[in-house]
């Protein structure tokens, strides 16, 4: 970890409260109506970091929480979180990660570095997908046009406000929820939608 990472995680609750006082990327958005989706997210296969492909349709039946992540950020605390929710759930939800180098230059690091990473200094243990962007444009990474782009999804435009945003598909592929950074993988927020 590098110094700039070890303060990032040192000054975390305060960045985190901060946002949450101020409303800075603390939007939680649900999906009331049950909206479902016009196309199946079941049907988007993600290239993980180890440069497998893997089916969304392998996690039918379970709860998927979709993160864009970044290893040099003031939210990267959060890989404690989202590993605690992998390890308390465990096979009713997948966490899958998504590094992406789209806010500020905060994921410079090649797909093996940034496991490594997580994997020393959060333990990390649910997946993480190559290293792509999140945000709209040519080289937006295809699970993230699906969660961005209501023609797909049935009901939400909402990009990542930055990284740690947080997206989470029922166990019958319907997008419910979209959580800004500011709020913490345990929050009640989470923990309610998770049940």
């Amino acid at each position: 970890m590098t110094g700039r990472q070890k303060l990032m995680k040192a000054i975390y609750p305060v960045i985190t409260s901060v946002g949450r006082l101020m409303g800075k990327n603390a939007d939680a958005i649900e999906n009331k109506q049950g909206v479902r989706p016009v196309q199946s997210v079941y049907d988007i296969n993600i290239v993980l970091n180890d440069g497998t492909t893997q089916s969304l349709a392998d996690f039918k039946g379970k709860k998927i929480m979709i993160v864009n992540t970044a290893s040099d950020c003031g939210y990267t605390a959060q890989y404690d979180g989202l590993q605690h929710l992998h390890e308390q759930f465990g096979n009713k939800l997948v966490i899958i990660g998504f590094p992406a180098n789209d806010f500020k230059e905060q994921e410079k690091g090649s797909d093996e570095e940034i496991g490594a990473f997580c994997r020393k200094n959060y333990g990390v243990s649910f997946l993480l997908a190559k290293k792509a962007s999140v945000i709209k444009g040519n080289e937006q990474q295809p699970v993230f046009q699906w969660l961005t782009d209501k023609r797909k999804n049935g009901w939400n435009s909402k990009n990542p406000s930055w990284n740690f945003s947080k997206y989470l598909i029922n166990e019958e592929g319907i997008l419910t929820n979209y959580f800004g950074p500011s709020i913490e993988p345990d929050s009640d927020a989470i923990e309610l939608a998770l049940k």
